[in-house]
């Protein structure tokens, strides 16, 4: 009886850990949809958080259909409160949720001066404070089911900062050791958490700003998806704590 209770509970945790309804912040923007499309495609049960409505229902309704998703439209990630209030709704709609994907971020450049404070200040919000707050709001749900997959973008001068990268790569740091602090807080609840840092991602945005740079060794939004996509699935718990390079060749 102990042996078949056992397999029972085993094959339990399996079934529970497939069927899998991820969180995607930023669901409408270019990795955001890329991530979406790709979850879509394996059956994933999605909660799409996305500030643009318009943008997010356009997504939505671009989806295979029968996909299940709930439109988390116009969250303000900054606010605590907001990203509870979010994951509240996601858990009471679904019962739970397995995973996070935060693609949400941007990108500034200026030397270190007086007029560079405002986009440390900016960007510290818009990438790590983000983070952290949705962390924040999705980890007791997950600490008491005790399972939990978390991954967030960061980039690579969140390891060595280039000219006129100090508020970006700061904030990227912070993306980095938040990640490798949830990580080694929840190994116990079968929480996982690890960053990816892509490469120039191949995107309209980028080619208007770069017209001229040599497109070969950029990396497809589609492609960080599958690597996104597999870290967010219970095969994805062997890896934990990682900043996982996503630049191409």
């Amino acid at each position: 009886m102990e042996f078949s209770s056992s397999v029972f509970q085993r094959q339990q945790m399996r079934t529970e850990m497939n069927a899998d309804i991820v969180m995607i912040t930023g669901a409408a923007g270019n990795l955001g949809r890329a991530v979406v499309e790709e979850l879509a495609s394996r059956g994933v049960q999605l909660a799409c958080i996305e500030r643009n409505p318009a943008s997010l229902d356009a997504l939505v309704a671009s989806l295979p259909a029968g996909t299940s998703v709930l439109k988390l439209p116009g969250v303000d990630l900054t606010d605590f409160k907001a990203c509870q209030d979010a994951v509240e709704k996601a858990e009471a709609h679904f019962g739970r949720i397995h995973a996070l994907v935060n693609t949400v971020g941007g990108f500034q450049m200026a030397p270190v001066g007086e007029k560079g404070l405002d986009q440390w200040d900016a960007l510290l919000t818009l990438n790590a404070r983000t983070a952290y707050a949705i962390s924040a709001a999705i980890l007791p749900g997950m600490q008491k089911a005790g399972y939990g997959r978390i991954v967030h973008v960061a980039a690579a001068p969140g390891l060595k900062a280039g000219a006129r990268q100090a508020a970006y790569a700061a904030s990227k740091a912070a993306v980095i050791r938040l990640t490798e602090a949830i990580a080694a807080e929840n190994r116990s609840h079968r929480i996982s958490a690890n960053c990816i840092l892509p490469g120039t991602i191949d995107t309209p945005q980028n080619r208007a700003a770069m017209p001229d740079a040599d497109r070969n060794s950029w990396v497809s939004a589609p492609s960080i998806a599958k690597l996104i996509a597999y870290l967010a699935s219970a095969e994805g718990g062997v890896v934990t704590g990682a900043a996982i390079p996503a630049t191409g060749f």
